[in-house]
């Protein structure tokens, strides 16, 4: 059994042995793949996500205060009503 990890240029192999049942050669290559830590760091790359560049974090700020004018200015032509969030009737 062999495991290796496209990320990473670890491979675990485990060869089976004259005697060995197919269990007890899952339960070496298991204890293997856990003490070489391949799958914690697969773990945490997996949710990490990278910071915005200023670019994008700019872009993004623009567009919500274009949403903001255009939101204001149909409100204050009354197009639409105001969303009143969390009040009381």
């Amino acid at each position: 059994m062999i495991f290796s990890s496209p990320h990473m240029a670890t491979n675990v192999e485990v060869k089976k042995n004259n005697q060995e049942s197919t269990a007890n050669l899952i339960r070496r290559f298991t204890k293997r793949v856990q003490g070489s830590g391949v799958l914690n760091r697969l773990r945490k790359e997996r949710y990490f996500a990278r910071e915005k560049s200023p670019l994008v974090m700019r872009s993004g700020k623009l567009k919500r205060l274009a949403n903001k004018v255009n939101y204001e200015k149909l409100l204050k032509l009354g197009k639409i009503q105001e969303v009143v969030r969390g009040g009381r009737k």
